[in-house]
């Protein structure tokens, strides 16, 4: 062989050579795959695209806070986005604890399971102790979106030390009153300074026709049957309560026991009496409380949340176009100070049962999905719907579509399942039109500042973990027997001593030994 020849020989060789390099770095496996030879551009099963990953198959337990269980427009997006299938088992919040309590006794609780309030949250505690559940807490590091969710917020729903939840976050004081302003307007009432004007208002809105039909048949209060996101708790702080618990005499005490406590039940039985509310309240899921209220029957909305006013509005100009729903939350107790009870940064959280999750591994895969909620593009999938759909960006602002019906069938079920709040997983912000909207957002930062927290909420009472939501009820019953008259303030402090024989008295002292560490 001449050294043209050799020349040239070589040469090929080289080119072959890169060419086959090429290919195996366009496919990291080709020179693994069977039968793969450098074929120039064709391409055979071996070297085509990896499979993708099998979707995630969850299933999620949540209450359902509309009449209507959504249709799958948002769920289908979510499941594009974050490599899911998902099963929504959608329960309506006025029975959820029921549902929850049938669940967990037959061991039937899906792999993820929203809880209805705190409330829901204590009774599961002992629970999560016995080891029922699946502690979190090691593995947030793993997922850098849920690692950004608030540590002073998780502190409040650790169990001894650990956590077991991812919550979904709240502003911290969001109750007020929601009313009839223009009723008001007409009666020349200006919003409520102080709980006597509040009951003047009632008084007003019940007996001077406020709708001008020529009618009684308006009431100035619509309340639920719940002491806590009803009116009671809210007006409670007005008068000066603490937030279930407060100091006395250096020690912890149960707010029924302060005098500010039989100064709201007064208030209320004085209005029951009158017939300045409706008169079954305890008997009166949400539900209906809101559907008396959008058909003109009552006059204010109290506790829950201001930011309510929007859903509020949109049924009640249904039936009377010129109505007008305004805001407040600044009133004063008898001394004359503002208080506001707040929450501990979150309306709810989720737990993971052991009895549905089978493995760690299992258990990573569902807060994969968790830790893709909490990047903007979901969240505001399911917060706020379908971009151009449900809403529309607006100087970097969520603007709701006008139509209301829309966002409530299909967003709203998924709206309330979002862990996180806007400073931790991104989504938008809302854009607010109404004006009782905006002034409602202004006075959650004024509520804020004179809000008053509750300092049992990262304290841990065994009895109160076994026993606390059993024994309240013995208070709530007792508040609501008050209310209606059918005890006196003697046969209310009977209560709370069987309260305190049954348990309540070991709470006091175990809250007051680790209150003072």
């Amino acid at each position: 062989m001449n050294k043209k020849s050799f020349t040239l020989l070589l040469s090929a060789l080289l080119t072959f050579s890169m060419l086959t390099a090429c290919s195996g770095n366009n496919n990291k496996n080709n020179e693994a795959a069977p039968g793969n030879a450098g074929t120039g551009g064709g391409t055979d099963a071996a070297t085509a695209a990896p499979e993708p990953e099998k979707p995630t198959e969850i299933k999620i337990m949540l209450p359902l806070n509309t009449t209507e269980t959504p249709p799958d427009t948002i769920k289908t997006e979510v499941e594009k986005l974050t490599n899911t299938k998902l099963t929504y088992q959608f329960y309506p919040a006025d029975t959820y604890e029921e549902k929850l309590n049938s669940s967990f006794a037959t061991g039937s609780l899906p792999q993820v399971t929203y809880l209805k309030n705190q409330t829901t949250f204590i009774q599961m505690k002992e629970s999560m102790k016995d080891g029922q559940f699946w502690e979190i807490g090691p593995l947030l590091s793993e997922f850098p979106n849920l690692n950004k969710l608030k540590p002073e917020i998780l502190n409040n729903t650790k169990v001894d030390g650990k956590l077991y939840t991812l919550y979904i976050g709240r502003p911290l004081a969001r109750q007020g009153i929601i009313y009839r302003k223009d009723w008001a307007d007409k009666l020349g009432l200006k919003p409520p300074a102080n709980v006597d004007e509040l009951f003047a208002m009632a008084k007003a809105f019940t007996e001077q026709d406020p709708d001008g039909n020529g009618k009684k048949d308006t009431t100035g209060i619509v309340d639920r049957n719940e002491l806590v996101y009803g009116a009671f708790k809210t007006v409670s702080s007005w008068f000066g309560t603490p937030n279930s618990w407060g100091e006395k005499d250096g020690q912890l005490a149960p707010e029924f026991e302060f005098p500010q406590y039989y100064d709201t039940m007064d208030f209320f039985k004085k209005a029951r009496d009158a017939g300045y509310m409706n008169q079954d309240f305890a008997a009166t899921s949400k539900t209906d409380a809101v559907n008396m209220f959008v058909s003109g029957k009552a006059g204010m909305y109290i506790g829950g949340s201001m930011q309510d006013i929007d859903t509020l509005n949109k049924d009640l100009v249904k039936n009377y176009p010129d109505a007008v729903l305004d805001t407040h939350s600044m009133v004063a107790g008898p001394d004359g100070k503002f208080a506001q009870w707040m929450i501990p940064g979150y309306n709810n959280v989720v737990l993971f049962p052991k009895s549905a999750v089978k493995d760690e591994a299992e258990l990573k895969n569902i807060l994969a999905f968790f830790d893709k909620m909490m990047t903007p593009e979901v969240a505001n999938l399911m917060y706020w719907g379908i971009e151009g759909t449900h809403y529309t960006v607006v100087d970097g602002k969520a603007k709701p579509a006008d139509d209301k019906e829309l966002i409530e069938r299909e967003v709203k079920g998924f709206k309330d399942s979002v862990i996180g709040e806007a400073e931790t997983n991104g989504m938008y912000q809302s854009l607010n039109v109404l004006p009782g909207r905006i002034h409602a957002e202004e006075l959650l930062l004024e509520n804020v500042k004179v809000g008053v927290a509750d300092p049992t909420a990262a304290l841990d009472s065994a009895t109160y973990t076994s026993k606390g939501v059993e024994l309240q009820q013995i208070i709530s019953d007792a508040t609501y027997k008050y209310i209606y008259g059918q005890i006196d303030k003697a046969g209310f402090e009977k209560e709370v001593q069987a309260w305190k024989e049954r348990g309540g008295q070991k709470i006091i002292e175990e809250y007051n030994a680790v209150y003072k560490k």
